[in-house]
């Protein structure tokens, strides 16, 4: 071997010849079910794996980087990051891209392939929306208490969540605007949206980078402005993105 080459990271996938027959031959080896497909803009680096949860959309799994051997792996579902992470070992790839592909849980992904994480939100997903919007209601909470020097936006939060109209609905914020969205995944499907002041007035708009519905005094008004302009049929937010329209 010539000194000055430097040992193939992925000596397995050589021998495999392309990505998706290493993942395979792999979860053959294991004795593990898993049918993976390769990634059409990628096909060496990156192969993708579908779940019997039609909802879920298909586990990604991607070589990363040329010197040193690393796989990253990541899952979604409806709009929604569910489970990620990175690791050298690929038979911990098979196992998660495996327990993806029969439905397991997120707690039986990570028991059995422990470099997975996966977040509040995530968890909350497999619940259902309403939990969804919850877990989100109570993240916005706590980043309008990290908020001191911001008391405008605090007050905005807790006079929001307050109303059940717009508590209901799914809460997110972009450059400290509020925006209210009937489905959980993102793209949102925003409802309406409030921008909290900066020395003058909150100021209602349809989405945040629209024009001015109105304007308030206070969180309170600002609030009661909002709802007065959302759709009478406006129910709880639902699963999904806004490309469902």
């Amino acid at each position: 071997m010539n000194p000055d080459m430097k040992p193939d990271p992925y000596p397995g996938l050589a021998a495999a010849g392309d990505f998706v027959a290493a993942l395979e031959r792999e979860a053959a080896r294991l004795g593990l079910d898993l049918t993976a497909r390769p990634n059409a803009a990628a096909p060496h680096t990156s192969a993708y794996i579908p779940s019997v949860i039609a909802e879920r959309d298909p586990l990604g799994v991607h070589i990363i980087g040329s010197e040193s051997r690393l796989f990253r792996v990541e899952g979604g579902s409806q709009g929604i990051s569910l489970v990620s992470g990175w690791t050298s070992d690929l038979p911990d790839v098979v196992r998660a891209g495996a327990a993806w592909s029969r439905g397991a849980s997120l707690r039986e992904m990570r028991a059995e392939a422990p470099f997975l994480s996966y977040d509040e939100l995530a968890e909350a997903h497999e619940c259902g929306p309403a939990a969804v919007v919850e877990s989100q209601w109570r993240a916005m909470r706590r980043q309008a208490a990290k908020a001191p020097d911001f008391p405008e936006f605090a007050a905005l939060v807790e006079a929001a969540h307050a109303e059940p109209r717009l508590r209901q609905l799914y809460v997110f914020s972009s450059h400290w605007t509020l925006g209210f969205s009937s489905c959980t995944g993102c793209p949102f499907r925003g409802e309406i949206a409030i921008v909290p002041p900066v020395g003058a007035l909150y100021r209602v708009r349809r989405r945040p980078m629209s024009e001015n519905l109105g304007e308030a005094a206070t969180a309170e008004e600002a609030v009661a402005l909002a709802v007065s302009h959302l759709r009478a049929d406006l129910g709880p937010a639902i699963s999904g993105t806004a490309r469902r329209d």
